[in-house]
């Protein structure tokens, strides 16, 4: 019998030191952010643009936060440290975060794209594809550009609006644009590895993207990802607005939040800033999209 406890008791004490090596870790991988600090240096690029857009912006920049309602933890931004004194507007970009991948697990993509001129602003909601927090995000930023007391105030450029999101967030950048109060605002979007619309009926993310009102860009991997190639192309066609879509060879459903960064950059930078050497990577006779060998699936539908 005491052979029988002292076996036992070693049990014991193993599981909890199992169990104790498992909350650390779950503890380490909460604080670990999803996005690389170094990703620009690091990720390959295919393109001359590509890499130009990638690369960070010329503004420095700063950050703030502010307590947010529902379950929606906080609203995070980023923004270039001019904006304080500046006497001019700058574009928005929304992020919509994936499950569980919220705005303070990747500073390093708000950061890159504040520094290219952009208000960029995001939340901790663990459930986004309703576009219920990203609307309400949206909302928060324009009372505090109408708030005399704020560091926004009278800093938005609200004709230039731009929507981004990953995964579940890619979802919620479809629903934000189609289903809420300020829908209507958004000058153009960018879509990264979207649920699949058959899985995501199925599971609760219902989303259509045929309602899509504003230029679309569509990014995903070409296997291994929630969203097929077949079913990528399926998003894509439903839609009838300006857009492009191109699936990232050999890349997993994680790194897509960033490895096409260069891209997305340049979308928004064409349609929310006029830039012309942007607009290069999705329009002409050799938009540098449809050559990047680093893609599968290119295609582009915007009218000249």
């Amino acid at each position: 019998m005491k052979i029988v406890l002292k076996i036992l008791k070693w049990v014991g004490i193993v599981i909890l030191a199992i169990v104790l090596l498992l909350v650390i870790l779950l503890f380490i991988l909460s604080k670990k952010p999803f996005v690389p600090g170094n990703y620009t240096k690091t990720v390959e690029t295919g393109g001359e643009l590509e890499a130009k857009y990638l690369e960070m912006g010329q503004y420095e920049v700063k950050y703030t936060e502010a307590d947010a309602s529902e379950d929606w933890g906080k609203f995070i931004t980023y923004y270039p440290a001019e904006m304080e004194t500046a006497d001019k507007t700058y574009p928005v970009v929304v992020m919509v975060n994936g499950t569980g991948v919220y705005a303070s697990k990747y500073p390093a993509l708000f950061k890159h794209l504040a520094s290219w001129g952009f208000i960029v602003i995001g939340n901790e909601d663990p459930g986004t594809c309703s576009g219920d927090s990203a609307d309400a995000t949206l909302a928060y930023l324009l009372e505090q550009n109408d708030d005399p007391n704020g560091v926004f105030y009278q800093k938005v450029d609200t004709a230039h609006i731009g929507i981004t999101g990953h995964s579940q967030g890619g979802v919620g950048v479809f629903n934000a644009v189609t289903q809420q109060p300020h829908g209507n605002l958004y000058t153009c979007a960018v879509s990264l590895s979207p649920t699949e619309m058959e899985l995501a009926d199925a599971i609760g993310l219902h989303y259509e993207p045929d309602k899509m009102a504003v230029p679309t860009l569509l990014l995903a991997t070409d296997a291994n990802d929630v969203i097929t190639p077949e079913g990528a192309q399926k998003v894509y066609d439903a839609m009838t607005v300006p857009k492009a879509m191109a699936l990232r060879s050999g890349m997993d459903h994680g790194k897509m939040l960033y490895s096409a960064d260069g891209y997305v950059t340049a979308w928004f930078l064409w349609y929310l800033q006029g830039d012309g050497d942007a607009a290069k990577v999705f329009s002409g006779d050799s938009a540098e999209l449809l050559e990047n060998p680093l893609y599968d699936n290119r295609q582009i539908d915007i009218e000249e």
